[in-house]
């Protein structure tokens, strides 16, 4: 998960919401849309978030890293508590999907080596740049590769925009901005949709396009703003065993390496090239922007430690009354990252707590409180997914894979790191007013008394950084949402204050622990909102569609024309 300025976002499905709240007008209804089921307030056990969050994020669990014994105990508690909130097993009497992984870690990394206009630098591996291989093979070797400036790496027909434009990159290394050309606007007018990050600001993008391009290995340049986390994250991130899933080509169509590397790193090549990294950002930033070779050649090298195995999914199912055969689903991540760069103190668990054994105590806590209430019309799902952190792999896997038809999928919850604190008056929205779920929003949060404020940090991609991303990539629409930031007790300031002491101190670092001390109301009410959300499209004969100009419309009318 993306840890956001209160934790939680909502996202893909939603939007409509920003436009009231920054005065845009908000669409109507369709004609002849069926109103939104009404549904009882349920009574959310915070023993239960607290009991499960605890629990999943003891050092006992070793940080839930995936394919590990952590996994083990992990699936074994999830069951449990699936078993004892009233579910069934989820796929064809089994509790369990089987998600074939490949773990590599790059052993014996040597520093990089670059040399330029007669310079030889060398650059630490951690310190001042990261990489791995996504191909399962025993040595990775780049030896005088090219350095060649590719700006922000995107290449967009429908955009006119192409990065790549007249370079050929068999042999070399694209250098990689992060984020997209806009992401400093501050509206979103621009062609990348300003501030808004777009898909193409991904680093999983920059990645994939550098490989349709053809490059040996892709360096992404971190700066901290645009990128949304410091340095730190991505060394936790990227310094150890990395985790995909497996194909039949062994991720050979991938590039040799993938990577990132700090920018006065870059700062440094580039001046020695006798570039300015500033001057051609700004260039980089304009339409028809063309790649710039740099009299740079880099050299790196690792050993690949190769160990296949498999995670799981864990699925539980409500069946429904009347309409079993279709299905909303309540998603979350149980993985963290296992063990990882140790603190001052030598811990070196990265225990996960809010980030994301919060999310799966929600998925416990909403079936036991549809367990009270009975069956809905429709079947309910709960899916708790592997290989989150290692790039929305479970999720990935599952949409590709279903256990039921997507088509048959009406749409869903997820839930990804739930924030202790106060309750609000307020939900933060993001990803823009995009599919007709926006009325089931709104009917929830009419129900809880609560406005709609529209996203601070739409720059940070949060829409494309949690498994409801997979889903939508599928054509089913996702609901990702939770508090703003008008908290009851201590207001914005009190939002803002622990959600930045979050973000620079806990995430993806080994203090993401529980504490007795955490207030759980607000948590209470997120997982009300989210159960209200879900009850309703389990209800509900509707099923809500993107709007027809959305980039998934298509995809989902495929999808339901076949199933039909």
């Amino acid at each position: 998960m993306k840890f956001t300025r209160t934790t939680l976002v909502s996202a893909i499905a939603l939007g409509s919401a920003v436009a009231l709240a920054a005065g845009v007008s908000a669409r109507s209804p369709k004609a002849g849309a069926m109103p939104v089921p009404k549904v009882t307030a349920p009574v959310i056990q915070a023993d239960t978030l607290n009991t499960i969050t605890r629990e999943l994020s003891s050092d006992a669990y070793e940080g839930r890293g995936p394919a590990t014994p952590g996994e083990d105990k992990t699936v074994a508690y999830i069951i449990k508590r699936y078993k004892d909130a009233g579910l069934l097993p989820g796929n064809n009497g089994s509790w369990t999907q089987d998600v074939p992984t490949v773990e590599i870690a790059a052993q014996n990394v040597t520093p990089m080596a670059v040399t330029v206009g007669g310079q030889a630098m060398a650059f630490e591996f951690g310190k001042d740049w990261v990489a791995g291989s996504y191909r399962a093979v025993p040595k990775t070797e780049l030896k005088d590769a090219p350095l060649v400036f590719v700006g922000y790496g995107i290449n967009a027909p429908e955009l006119g925009w192409n990065d790549y434009a007249g370079v050929d990159m068999k042999g070399k290394i694209a250098v990689i901005l992060v984020n997209d050309p806009d992401y400093e606007m501050k509206d979103e007018s621009g062609l990348f949709k300003g501030k808004r990050m777009t898909y193409y600001g991904r680093w999983t993008y920059k990645f994939e396009e550098a490989a349709r391009q053809g490059a040996a290995g892709a360096l992404i340049v971190h700066d901290t703003y645009p990128a949304a986390y410091g340095w730190n994250v991505v060394n936790s991130s990227w310094t150890g065993p990395q985790l995909y899933i497996q194909t039949p080509d062994k991720g050979m169509s991938n590039t040799q390496a993938n990577g990132w590397v700090q920018k006065d790193v870059v700062t440094k090549i580039l001046k020695a090239s006798g570039q300015d990294l500033d001057g051609l950002s700004k260039a980089a930033k304009q339409k028809g922007f063309k790649p710039v070779p740099l009299e740079a050649k880099a050299s790196f090298g690792f050993d690949n430690t190769i160990r296949t195995a498999m995670s799981r999914n864990v699925i539980g199912i409500i069946p429904g009354k009347k309409r079993p055969d279709e299905y909303v689903l309540y998603t979350a991540h149980w993985d963290h990252l296992g063990r990882c760069t140790p603190d001052e103190t030598g811990d070196d668990i990265c225990n996960g707590a809010i980030d994301n054994a919060t999310g799966v105590a929600g998925l416990v806590a909403i079936a036991e409180a549809n367990r009270k209430a009975g069956p809905a019309d429709r079947s309910q799902v709960f899916l708790a997914v592997t290989l989150e952190e290692s790039g929305l792999l479970g999720s990935k896997y599952y949409a590709e894979n279903p256990i039921y038809p997507l088509a048959k999928t009406v749409g869903g919850v997820n839930m990804d790191a739930l924030s202790p604190g106060s309750v609000a008056r307020d939900v933060q929205v993001t990803g823009g007013d995009k599919s007709e779920l926006t009325r089931y929003l709104r009917a929830a949060m009419q129900a809880m008394g609560l406005y709609e404020t529209p996203e601070d940090h739409s720059e940070r991609g949060y829409y494309y950084r949690s498994d409801h991303f997979s889903f939508a990539k599928q054509g089913v629409p996702m609901f990702y949402l939770g508090r703003g930031s008008d908290w009851v007790h201590g207001g914005k300031a009190a939002a803002e204050a622990q959600a930045e002491e979050y973000n620079n101190m806990h995430y993806h670092r080994p203090s993401d622990e529980w504490s007795a001390m955490w207030d759980w109301s607000g948590m209470v009410q997120d997982v009300t909102l989210y159960y209200r959300l879900g009850r309703s499209l389990a209800m509900s004969k509707e099923w809500p569609n993107w709007y027809k100009t959305d980039e998934f419309r298509m995809i989902r009318d495929k999808s339901r024309a076949g199933g039909k």
